[in-house]
């Protein structure tokens, strides 16, 4: 067959029945990414013959005697298309794997056809941007900013990236080729719960090009944690890499390793497991009863009780809850509850291990190289010297990549046979094998007086862990945000962790507070109108003020510190806003208007302990290496510590170069999440960066014989008095002498502040359908100093899209026998362009702060406040109190058909 990609013709056959996306792949064409291989997410996206298809779902023979275009034929970082500028000017993208095939869909569109982006983009998904960034592209409104020497701080300036992301050259992990690579493929657990009698591998060793089968008695018998935290202890060790008991259905049971993944996979589905099926457990209240299964059969003292399924419990109080409401007026209880959600970031997770000079080489999809190496080095008993875990670019996390599930797989692998391995998951392993939210049942009973005063809060928190713990713990604990932000001198949070045979929950955005924000917001709101007090105006008399302590389980010393009232000015800016648009009329007849409003508290770093070292070096091209732990997933730390050298070394962004998430070369770093990519390692390279500028200026005043406190640092040179000494010059002289201009520090999450947000919905509800539509969206978000405006704006944007798919749409549907029912996009239903409103991003002056340069993380708190605002205008449209998500216009449909106050014509 004659092939025409990117203006080269050439001769080339197919693999059998292969899609246009693999075989492009297979010619090194990276650009072209898997996103789902069902055609819903449109990250393959190719021009064939000038029109944009889904290479996923196109067989590569129909590409015969056509011309096809990738995103590497549209332009290059030297000679962009115009709309590959467009995108990396607005800009366009977060993570960027998206990226390409959003950028092929939107350059072959006509004029007329970006005047209804929601119909013409409903083919590419994003989980990261909101959408806004990739309309301000195609609409060629421009955000980036130059950024003049010193002052690249508070300017939006561009993603290092920015031209490799947008021309399909920036590496993601499966972004390469190994000669000799073998992939591995992995046979899950039809049952929910069942002991693995007999492996038989005789069938699937058979099978052509097989290499290995691997099953529980092939694996380190050691336990282990997959969550991600610095202190392990945190954590259960309630895992193995493969494991004789299956917990819940798409457990993995055996891995295949073959030449090919068609070789792979047909081994997995020769390989015959003899299983003794034993009684499962789904529902956590269940699972607490005497007569439930036990899962677990441990003795690790952290599972507090085995038996019961509990893996852990938290009971604290402050004052008398019961005095509380004996002295309240009103006194309102609810129940809610939050569901098992996806992370769908649209890489999916996947590792490649290689051995080097004796080495184990670890390319992987992760938030934390650091610990994932740490992880390693336990299971195989390897010392540090003999392993690096390194990443490339990641396409998305969002907790979910904190999370060590497929690393320990190809590195069985490649220490066992000495040859590269590649594993790599597909969208329905992402659904059915990797982490979700935990689902959670609140129970919310609040006390007030007649004027508002909060006399008793109380809490009940039954949290489902699913098969496994990691993260049980944690979540647990940081729902006490949701009681913290309210003061009352009576407070009662009981809460259980509890194990069921279910896809094991995890991290994800918000991290335990989404699921009581929920509860806490929506039952105080149900109190307000209780109280006939205005929502807004009960929270403003309730929330926690500067200087009061911010209790949640229990009184005494913390290292957290609210100095300035940002709860409430996230209020006052919700509410002005929401008032200016107060008289827009409904989008027609049927349709009743509400509003809603939510407010949310998250604490600037985690309370374990959490760690970043830097390190700058002026190099001999006078550029500046800055190197860092972190992993780029599109959280913007990359940009924000460019950003934060430049200024502090007096230069531009253009003149760091940046060095990031490897452990062979650069330091520990305890990972991207909870904000603490700014909060912690902006601190480190903050430091690193100090350190360097001070070295350079000491190095200045010896050489010249000025004095150090007229010596500055400018981009090229230093002014010394009335001289000016180049960089280059000092740098020849410090050589001489046997002197480089390097530092390191290291930065730690604590003390901690604050972050404050307030989001307000006005919405249209049909009063026949139940279909909701965003009329209009406004978070006010305390983010301190801001490093980069249009990136705060973006994440906020990206976490209220992705708040909106938590409210309104998305629910991992698991069936009666354990099974995940709907794991794929399509079924799944992530927001898409069209799901999504713009929202209009405000920003609370403040500088209440121990972050770099007194900044704020904004990449997780945004979306504990969505939820629960959506239900509350859901509420004061129709009188319907929703108290369990998604809120779904079948489920909005049939309370509406309930409450017979709602006229349906």
């Amino acid at each position: 067959m004659t092939y025409i990609v990117n203006g080269k013709t050439f001769d080339d056959e197919p693999e059998p029945g292969q899609c246009l996306r693999t075989f492009l792949r297979s010619l090194g064409h990276h650009g072209v990414k898997k996103g789902c291989d069902a055609g819903d997410c449109g990250a393959c996206t190719v021009w064939l013959d000038g029109d944009p298809v889904h290479s996923c779902i196109t067989p590569a023979f129909r590409a015969d005697g056509r011309e096809v275009t990738t995103i590497e034929g549209l332009g290059t970082p030297g000679d962009l298309h115009p709309v590959q500028r467009q995108f990396r000017d607005a800009p366009g993208f977060q993570c960027g794997f998206c990226t390409a095939g959003m950028i092929m869909t939107s350059a072959a569109l006509t004029e007329s056809q970006k005047e209804d982006l929601p119909h013409s983009l409903k083919g590419n998904l994003c989980r990261c941007t909101g959408y806004r960034g990739i309309e301000d592209a195609v609409k060629g409104v421009a955000g980036v900013e130059r950024a003049a020497p010193g002052e690249a701080v508070g300017r939006s300036v561009g993603a290092p990236a920015a031209d490799e992301v947008v021309t399909g050259r920036a590496e993601f992990t499966m972004d390469t080729h190994i000669e000799g690579m073998l992939h591995l493929k992995v046979l899950h657990s039809p049952h929910a719960h069942a002991r693995i009698v007999s492996v038989d591998k005789t069938a699937a060793l058979a099978v052509p090009g097989v290499h290995r089968v691997y099953s529980w008695e092939d694996v380190p018998r050691k336990r282990f944690t997959t969550a991600i935290h610095t202190d392990h202890l945190v954590d259960p060790d309630d895992t193995f890499v493969l494991d004789n008991t299956v917990r819940f259905v798409g457990q993995r049971v055996v891995a295949v390793l073959a030449d090919s993944v068609r070789a792979a996979e047909e081994g997995c589905r020769k390989v015959s497991v003899a299983y003794e099926v034993l009684p499962p457990v789904f529902d956590p209240e269940e699972a607490m009863t005497e007569a439930a299964p036990q899962i677990h059969d441990t003795d690790d003292p952290f599972v507090r009780d085995p038996v019961h399924n509990v893996l852990f419990e938290i009971h604290s109080h402050i004052g008398d809850v019961d005095a509380g409401f004996a002295e309240a007026d009103v006194i309102h209880e609810g129940t809610y509850f939050s569901p098992r959600v996806q992370h769908a970031h649209l890489e999916t997770h996947g590792s490649i291990a290689w051995m080097e000079n004796g080495r184990l080489n670890i390319r992987t999809s992760s938030q934390s190289p650091s610990i994932a190496k740490s992880k390693i080095s336990y299971l195989f008993a390897l010392r540090p010297d003999q392993l690096r875990v390194f990443c490339e670019r990641v396409g998305g996390g969002f907790g979910g990549k904190q999370e060590v599930i497929s690393e320990d797989l190809v590195a069985l692998a490649a220490l066992d046979t000495g040859r590269p391995v590649c594993f790599e998951y597909t969208r329905e392993e992402e659904f059915t094998t990797a982490s979700t939210r935990h689902p959670m049942t609140l129970t919310v009973t609040l006390g007030a007086k007649a004027d508002g005063t909060l006399t008793a809060l109380q809490v009940r928190n039954v949290a489902d862990t699913g098969a496994y713990g990691n993260h049980g713990g944690e979540t647990l604990y940081a729902g006490g945000a949701a009681v913290m932000i309210y003061r009352c001198p009576n407070k009662k949070y009981d809460a259980f962790s509890v194990y069921t045979n279910t896809v094991p929950s995890g991290a994800l955005r918000g991290y335990g507070m989404t699921q009581p924000a929920f509860a806490v917001e929506s039952a105080m709101d149900e109190l307000a109108r209780a109280l006939r007090i205005d929502p807004i105006e009960l929270r403003r008399r309730n929330v926690v003020r500067p200087g009061e302590p911010l209790v949640a389980m229990q009184e005494g010393p913390d290292d957290v510190m609210y100095g300035e009232d940002g709860i409430v000015k996230c209020l006052d800016l919700v509410e002005g806003a929401m008032a200016r648009t107060a008289d827009e009329p409904p989008p027609g007849p049927g349709w009743l208007l509400g509003t809603g409003v939510a407010t949310s508290l998250h604490e600037t770093a985690p309370p374990t302990e959490h760690i970043s070292e830097a390190w700058v070096t002026l190099g001999d091209d006078l550029v500046y290496e800055l190197a860092v732990g972190t992993v780029e997933f599109g959280e913007g730390t990359s940009t924000a510590h460019v950003q934060i050298a430049a200024g502090r070394l007096g230069t531009t962004p253009s003149r760091i170069r940046l060095v990031q998430s490897d452990t062979d070369r650069t330091g520990f770093d305890t990972g991207a999440f909870a904000s603490a990519g700014l909060f912690v390692a902006g601190n480190a390279v903050l430091r690193a960066a100090d350190a360097v500028r001070d070295r350079i200026l000491e190095f200045a005043a010896a050489h010249t014989g000025a004095d150090l406190a007229a010596c500055s640092l400018e981009d090229g040179g230093v002014v010394c008095g009335d001289r000016y000494v180049s960089l280059d010059e000092l740098l020849a002289s410090a050589r001489a002498r046997g002197i480089r201009f390097t530092a390191a520090r290291k930065a730690y999450g604590s003390p901690r502040s604050v972050t404050s947000n307030a989001h307000g919905f006005r919405i249209a509800v049909h009063r026949v359908t139940g279909e909701i539509r965003v009329l209009r969206s406004v978070q006010a978000t305390d983010a301190a100093v801001v490093i980069n405006p249009a990136q705060v704006r973006g994440q906020v944007e990206g976490g209220v899209a992705q708040g909106i798919g938590f409210a309104l749409t998305e629910n991992h549907h698991i069936d009666a026998n354990g099974a995940v029912v709907n794991p794929n996009l399509r079924n799944y239903r992530i927001p898409t362009y069209a799901d999504i409103p713009r929202t209009d991003v405000l920003l609370v002056d403040s500088a209440d702060s121990f972050g770099p340069l007194r900044s704020k993380g904004m990449a997780e708190c945004c979306i504990n406040p969505v939820a629960p605002a959506l239900a509350n205008a859901l509420h004061d449209a129709t009188g319907v109190r929703c108290r369990a998500l998604p809120l779904t216009p079948e489920r909005i449909y049939r309370r509406l058909g309930e409450d017979r106050s709602v006229p349906r014509e």
